[in-house]
């Protein structure tokens, strides 16, 4: 072979090592499922008749589409950046028809807005998916991945899969707290109501365990008593809602002494916890150094700190979201979401317990 030709036959073999390199990761990327509420919904409840819906302008906005979706977002959620960063394609909401074939082995998102840990939280929105069905749901995916590849090659996905949970917020917005003299609030003193919901956590992460999770990630609640909504309600100068911020103080801690007991008594790492209260409180004290304006105001909504009612076409409106770490009065804007990824990515002890993201996503790849 003449030198021109071996040169041109190097160039090839290079270039399809290269292609093999770039495209056998993608190809086996982990499967991802996601539980829990709001904030991690990616449009479960477009499907349902309820009233915990995101299916209409403003929000999507800054979606690639710049159409609704039913995320709680003006653009990506937290599932959404943590596929992208993984290198897996974004999961689709269980409920949707487009779920299917080989789309089913991407994962999927059983999220449903509204919910909580206990079947009671979040009534007033009438349909949405409990976390037991949710949980319901997952068994019913195994069964129609198994008709799709088999029985063992399902349980190696499933094995195999990143998971996350995000729960306990509603329990307390919208169940302890929701209106004066609650139900619950009448039952349980706060720190006893604390215990109670985790005793029941334990329940359905044991049963995720069950049903094959091997690598999940439990987020804790954020800074409830900081969101616009109860500032608006509670907050004469601008000063967190202490009732709701003790409420977190009392659950994280709890939540993972919870996940180092689970972890103990199985003997190996399976559950993760992540610091969500700190990594929001990052940007909510001191908003100007991650280059938010402000951390009190909602970029969608009205009346006091943009923080009352629903953000809606009618609502006032920021003209650049990546300036808001609210995007309305409950949720963060994508950007705050990267933020709190990003620390789950990397973060250290402080905000990720026994290790991160990056150290799991390093670990199984060399198991």
């Amino acid at each position: 072979m003449d030198e021109k030709k071996q040169r041109v036959f190097d160039c090839c073999i290079f270039a399809c090592l290269v292609i093999f390199v770039v495209v056998v990761p993608e190809a086996e990327g982990r499967a991802f499922f996601v539980f829990g509420d709001s904030l991690v919904d990616n449009g479960n409840n477009n499907y349902l008749l309820t009233t915990a819906r995101a299916d209409s302008y403003p929000y999507g906005i800054d979606y690639p589409t710049h159409r609704a979706t039913g995320r709680f977002s003006n653009g990506l959620n937290i599932p959404d950046i943590i596929s992208e960063r993984i290198g897996s394609e974004p999961t689709l909401p269980y409920l949707s028809p487009e779920l299917n074939g080989e789309r089913l082995l991407v994962g999927a998102n059983f999220a449903s807005a509204g919910i909580g840990i206990l079947n009671d939280t979040g009534i007033q929105f009438i349909n949405i998916i409990r976390i037991s069905r949710q949980l319901q749901y997952f068994e019913q995916y195994q069964q129609r991945v198994s008709a799709l590849i088999g029985v063992e090659q399902t349980q190696r996905l499933i094995n195999q899969a990143l998971v996350l949970i995000t729960l306990g917020g509603n329990d307390f917005v919208n169940n302890y707290y929701l209106v004066p003299f609650s139900a619950r609030s009448r039952q349980f003193a706060l720190p006893d109501y604390v215990v109670y919901l985790i005793s029941e956590y334990r329940k359905i992460l044991v049963r995720l365990y069950e049903l094959g999770a091997r690598r999940v990630l439990v987020t804790g609640t954020g800074p409830l008593g900081c969101v616009p909504a109860e500032l608006a309600q509670h907050s004469r100068n601008g000063e967190c809602a202490a009732d709701l911020q003790r409420a977190s103080d009392l659950f994280n801690p709890q939540l993972v002494q919870l996940v180092n007991q689970l972890n103990s008594q199985i003997g190996s790492n399976i559950f993760i916890s992540a610091n969500a209260f700190q990594s929001n409180m990052d940007f909510i004290s001191n908003p100007q150094a991650y280059g938010f304006v402000t951390s009190k105001v909602a970029c969608c909504g009205q009346g006091p700190y943009n923080g009352i009612g629903l953000c809606t076409p009618a609502s006032n409106l920021c003209p650049n979201r990546d300036l808001y770490a609210f995007w309305d009065p409950f949720h963060p804007s994508e950007r705050a979401n990267r933020l709190i990824v990003e620390t789950f990515m990397i973060g250290d002890t402080k905000y990720m317990n026994p290790m991160n993201l990056s150290t799991i996503m390093h670990l199984d790849s060399t198991t």
